[in-house]
């Protein structure tokens, strides 16, 4: 019985640890988007920018994509899903906590899409003492936001751009 409860005990500290499954997380704005209507589809250089980031996450494992419910961040999204051979989630873009709890959780690297007022708040979940990013003017698509997260528990983010790579 004594055992027991040791096993017991240890499994519930290990549980509480904070450790989470190692992973990279990119989070990208939908690429640029066409100027009419209220949910549009993406502009000639908004698919470009797709095929690009597909081919940029092409060695990365992608395992699991997110992305808001919008025309533009699911076709931003669509070439990446496609060549991975795996289905878009969609997210709450207002409910980031929820979406930061899930990804932590997930096993393998991850893309999630979302939107200028959203990507860099995602980003501030993962960048611990580092400096905070701000939300993205308009006219910005070309940014990447590469989360790693340690198994301690740890994480960090470096900002790139499409021409990084």
């Amino acid at each position: 019985m004594k055992y027991i409860l040791l096993f017991l005990i240890a499994s519930l500290v290990a549980a509480c640890s904070g450790k989470q499954q190692p992973k990279t997380i990119y989070i990208v704005r939908h690429a640029e988007k066409l100027l009419t209507g209220d949910d549009p589809e993406l502009s000639v250089a908004g698919n470009a920018r797709s095929i690009k980031l597909s081919q940029i996450l092409a060695d990365e494992d992608i395992r699991h994509i997110y992305s808001t419910d919008y025309k533009r961040t699911r076709l931003t999204a669509a070439p990446t899903a496609s060549a991975a051979g795996i289905e878009i989630q969609t997210y709450d873009p207002k409910n980031h906590d929820e979406l930061v709890e899930k990804l932590r959780t997930l096993e393998g690297n991850i893309l999630v899409v979302g939107h200028s007022n959203t990507v860099g708040q995602v980003a501030n979940y993962f960048v611990g003492d580092g400096e905070k990013y701000d939300d993205l003017k308009d006219s910005e698509y070309n940014f990447i936001y590469i989360a790693t997260l340690e198994e301690d528990g740890t994480s960090a983010v470096v900002r790139k751009t499409y021409k990084d790579y």
